[in-house]
């Protein structure tokens, strides 16, 4: 309520000069009471925060269209700032839904980008591409490195399809003590790749480090089944 009060008290000024239906002006100090005074009535209180800023967009924009109040070269002017309006609104929609979009093809799409390559030869393109400073392009190609890696000692299994998130889970189960960086490298392949998102030489060093670690870590031992579990179906 504290908002609509300081929103009429600073509309008065743009009302306040205009002619009433015998031309007569109003007084702003005037005005300004009588906006304040309409917004404290009961009616006004018991709506919900949706329902005001409704009738608060409505009658804006019917401000803006009233030719009879702001005349003729007002009323054009009025409608090229809703037009103005308009099309930012619609701009602000198709960044939403280009983004959505985005977020959709992450989840979906392979880490692998084209044909198969080795972990080393994914590990040789990430440096070259690193020492010229594309570095979203090496950061893909590092966590393709990791991902063919963990395949080849089968850490993880070779699945067609697997996203940078899936792949960061399974290997996470498999790995727990490197389970926080693994997803945080996910989330920086699907920035660079899916979100825009610009790669940095920390980001890489993060990923090259983590590479080297995942090289030298070793999987942990699968938990044996308690004797319990193994009375009772387990193999003799």
């Amino acid at each position: 309520m504290a908002l609509l009060l300081t929103a009429a008290a600073l509309a008065v000024p743009l009302t306040a000069g205009r002619a009433g239906p015998t031309g007569a002006g109003v007084d702003r100090g005037r005005a300004a009471r009588e906006a304040i005074q309409e917004l404290l009535k009961d009616e006004y209180a018991k709506e919900s925060l949706a329902d005001r800023f409704m009738r608060e967009v409505n009658q804006f924009v019917g401000d803006l269209l009233d030719q009879e109040s702001v005349g003729v070269v007002g009323g054009v002017a009025a409608r090229i700032v809703l037009v103005a309006i308009v099309v930012a609104g619609l701009l602000a929609l198709v960044a939403i839904a280009r983004k959505t979009a985005r977020s959709a093809t992450a989840r979906q799409k392979d880490v692998f980008g084209g044909r198969r390559r080795t972990a080393a030869e994914h590990r040789a393109a990430a440096e070259e591409l690193a020492a010229r400073s594309r570095w979203a392009e090496a950061i893909r190609e590092r966590l393709r490195a990791v991902a063919r890696d963990l395949e080849d000692r089968v850490i993880v299994d070779s699945t067609p399809g697997r996203t940078a998130g899936e792949l960061a889970a399974e290997a996470g189960r498999a790995i727990p003590a490197l389970a926080a960086d693994l997803a945080a490298a996910a989330r920086v392949f699907d920035d660079v790749t899916y979100g825009e998102m610009p790669g940095t030489a920390a980001a890489y060093e993060s990923l090259r480090d983590l590479d080297e670690h995942l090289r030298r870590a070793r999987p942990a031992p699968m938990t044996p089944p308690s004797p319990a579990h193994a009375a009772k179906g387990g193999l003799p």
